[in-house]
């Protein structure tokens, strides 16, 4: 059976101008690895409301899951709870349960719970909130998509929650062999190899050093012995 698939949509135009560098899919992809599902996509959308919900309904569609990342805090322009709520077709406002996680963190440090800060505990109906222990402000999830902060230090508090709770399948199992070669020289033996694995995931990364060409092939699979037998033929075929 193959792996449960994943999909991420960032949210944010301060991604797509270049101005933030996201480090959250990085992240995403080497947890989902580790448990078994595959991040097959990731799409990022500005802050735009059409844009968040057309690819939230994609694909929360497509795929088993998704995560979402940006657009949940208490500025104008963290519109992302309204867009998942009107991509469900859900109602949403201030929910008691998350203005009373936000009243209690707040509390503790003297800081009011104003209007602005209240907008992170506006959660669609039959959404159950994923915990921020961080700075408080609780994520949410809706139906099979799971709506975190963009703050790294949060998402990756936010994905520690949310991972245990996803049905998983079979770790990726992950082999390198550097080849000292062009990939013009190593193309053909390489077709070779993927036609004769198919259910390995076989990349060539090129990468050029005083002069030389080479090229690190990465070879993943659910079969650690099939991955390694693959790696030997490999290796067999471009000695060191």
């Amino acid at each position: 059976m193959p792996n449960p698939t994943a999909a991420m949509l960032v949210i944010g135009d301060e991604i797509l101008s270049g101005r933030t560098r996201d480090a959250n899919m990085h992240h995403l992809a080497g947890q989902l690895t580790d448990h078994g599902v595959s991040l097959s996509e990731v799409r990022i959308v500005s802050d735009d409301r059409d844009a968040i919900v057309d690819a939230v309904r994609a694909l929360s569609a497509a795929y088993d899951t998704v995560f979402t990342s940006g657009g949940i805090g208490p500025t104008h322009d963290d519109i992302t709870a309204d867009c998942i709520a009107a991509a469900f077709e859900a109602h949403i406002d201030v929910r008691d349960d998350a203005r009373a996680i936000l009243a209690a963190h707040y509390a503790k440090s003297g800081t009011e719970l104003n209007t602005a800060r209240l907008r992170m505990a506006r959660i669609p109906d039959g959404a159950t909130l994923i915990d921020n222990p961080v700075s408080a402000a609780p994520g949410f999830t809706l139906g099979n998509v799971h709506v975190m902060a963009g703050v790294p230090s949060v998402f990756q508090a936010m994905v520690a929650s949310v991972i245990p709770t996803l049905t998983g399948g079979a770790p990726l199992i992950s082999k390198t062999l550097r080849i000292e070669r062009g990939e013009g020289d190593i193309a053909g033996p390489l077709g070779e190899l993927a036609a004769q694995y198919p259910e390995l995931s076989i990349g060539s990364y090129p990468f050029q050093k005083d002069g030389r060409y080479g090229a690190n092939i990465v070879i993943r699979g659910t079969d650690g012995a099939e991955v390694d037998t693959a790696i030997d033929a490999l290796a067999q075929h471009f000695p060191a």
